[in-house]
C-alpha cells in the first residue's frame, strides 16, 4: 500500500510541480555555473548507496560533506541557494528517487555516504531496513536542530510504529513546517 502511495503521488507532483521545477532550473543555471541538478550519494534501505538528486543550491566548488559541518555555509550558496533550501524547493527532484523506489516520502532522510556515526547508529537499531524518506519523524522533531543520537531515536521509533496514519500525520506536520520555515539552520 505505501509503495502505491508514493507511486501515484509522486506521478501526480512530478505533473503539477512541472512548471516551477522548469523555472527552477532556469533560474540556477542562469545564476551560476553548473548543472542544475546536484546528486549527493546518500545511504539507503539496507546501507546500499544511491544517487539522490537535489537542486544544485550550493557552487560546484563546495567541499562535499554535510553543510552544518561547513565552517560558513551561506559563503558557498549559490544566489537563489538559500531561497531554494528555505522553501526546501531543492528537494523536489527526490521525487525521481521515490519512482526509482531509492526512497519514500516518509522515512529516516537518507545519511550521507561518509556520515559513518549516523550509518552505524542506525543499523544497531535496525532502522537501516527500511526505505529513507523525502520527510520523516525526526525531520518533523528538529530537522537540523538535533544532534545525530537524538535522530536515530526518532527514526526508530518510526520504525516500530509505522503506519498509514502516521504518515500522513508527519507529511501534513511536514507542510506545515515548511510554510513557516522552521527547523531549517541553513
Amino acid at each position: 500500500m505505501k509503495r502505491t502511495f508514493d507511486l501515484v503521488f509522486a506521478v501526480i507532483f512530478l505533473f503539477i510541480l512541472f512548471i516551477p521545477m522548469l523555472i527552477i532550473a532556469i533560474l540556477i543555471k542562469a545564476t551560476s555555473p553548473g548543472s542544475v541538478l546536484f546528486w549527493s550519494e546518500r545511504v539507503g534501505q539496507n546501507n546500499m548507496i544511491f544517487r539522490m538528486p537535489k537542486f544544485r543550491t550550493m557552487r560546484i566548488e563546495t567541499p562535499n560533506v554535510a553543510t552544518h559541518l561547513l565552517e560558513n555555509p551561506g559563503l558557498y550558496q549559490t544566489r537563489i541557494g538559500s531561497i531554494l533550501r528555505k522553501l526546501s524547493l531543492d528537494e523536489i527532484p527526490q521525487l525521481l528517487s521515490i519512482l526509482k523506489e531509492d526512497m519514500s516520502f516518509v522515512g529516516p532522510r537518507p545519511a550521507l555516504y561518509n556520515q559513518a556515526d549516523l550509518i552505524e547508529l542506525r543499523t544497531q537499531v535496525g532502522v537501516h531496513k527500511i526505505l529513507p524518506g523525502v520527510t520523516g519523524w525526526a525531520q518533523i522533531n528538529g530537522r537540523d536542530e538535533i544532534s545525530i543520537p537524538e535522530k536515530v531515536r526518532y527514526d526508530e521509533y518510526y520504525l516500530h510504529n509505522q503506519s498509514g496514519l502516521f504518515d500522513m500525520k508527519i507529511v501534513l506536520v511536514t507542510i506545515l513546517k515548511v510554510f513557516k520555515m522552521q527547523g531549517i539552520s541553513h
